[in-house]
């Protein structure tokens, strides 16, 4: 793990890999952190790529932020491009999951420069997904957590309480794949004095965001038909958001935590879509 700075901020970041080979931006989504890449990273990195793997802007202690503007998704976006510029990465190949993905589509929206191919995992482009919340019933239902996420101070309260039960519960179970020890530290880090406030921003700034545009660079969208959070509807829509070269990459019978259970199909889809992109 290495500290890098950008500006009065300072990121948590981890790396794998040969230090010359091409470099790949993982962006973890809540409520987890770099870590939840922990299993993808080495398959890439016998590929000869190297992985930075962030914790993100809330989620690394020395860049959290208080003021809920912060994390509106413009920002987002610019202060992952300024971490890049830090790390010495004019342009890679971007992966992001849940939260992180959101980051990666706007990021090749608005930043095409920067992003050499992309490989948005679960969470689908952030157009294709309101538009689903609005005409589909069943993504409305999916999306009913949001509400209680959207509640300052109550959310907290209630994802805390017994031990931080149900923020356990999100990630702990038989079909998540989520290691019991990950789970243990993603919930020790949430559980610091304001981290997990500064974790629910990132929900708390969605009304503030700015539309983000189709995106023409290389693309994979990956999803898995047993994701309780986004239905098959809003996954299927991503591909009028795609201008470029855009791949649909079905996972079945996995959960939302695509990269801890299923890493090698994973790893393998990031791979055939970086291979494409040269």
């Amino acid at each position: 793990m290495q500290q890098v700075d950008v500006g009065d901020l300072t990121f948590d970041v981890r790396t794998d890999g040969p230090e010359d080979g091409p470099p790949v931006l993982l962006l973890h989504g809540f409520p987890e952190t770099s870590l939840s890449w922990s299993s993808v990273t080495p398959l890439l990195a016998e590929a000869g790529l190297r992985t930075y793997s962030p914790d993100q802007l809330g989620y690394s202690p020395g860049a959290r932020p208080d003021e809920v503007g912060a994390y509106a998704l413009p920002n987002l976006v610019q202060v992952t491009a300024d971490l890049m510029t830090a790390l010495d990465i004019p342009v890679a190949d971007v992966v992001g999951h849940d939260w992180g993905a959101n980051v990666a589509w706007a990021m090749a929206a608005w930043h095409p420069d920067r992003v050499r191919t992309l490989t948005a995992v679960s969470v689908p482009h952030p157009t294709a997904y309101t538009l689903a919340f609005r005409a589909d019933p069943e993504q409305k239902e999916r999306s009913g957590y949001i509400k209680l996420f959207w509640q300052a101070g109550k959310a907290e309260e209630v994802l805390l309480a017994d031990g931080a039960r149900r923020l356990r519960r999100m990630l702990d179970s038989p079909a998540s794949g989520v290691p019991a020890e990950a789970v243990d530290v993603y919930v020790s880090q949430l559980s610091a004095p304001g981290a997990l406030t500064a974790a629910l921003n990132w929900y708390r700034a969605m009304s503030s965001g700015t539309p983000v545009d189709p995106v023409s660079v290389p693309t994979t969208y990956v999803w898995s038909d047993e994701d309780v959070a986004v239905g098959r509807t809003a996954a299927e829509a991503c591909a009028d958001q795609v201008t470029g070269d855009y791949r649909f990459v079905e996972l079945a019978g996995i959960t939302h935590w695509i990269p801890e259970q299923a890493p090698e199909a994973l790893a393998q889809a990031v791979l055939d879509r970086i291979a494409s992109g040269r």
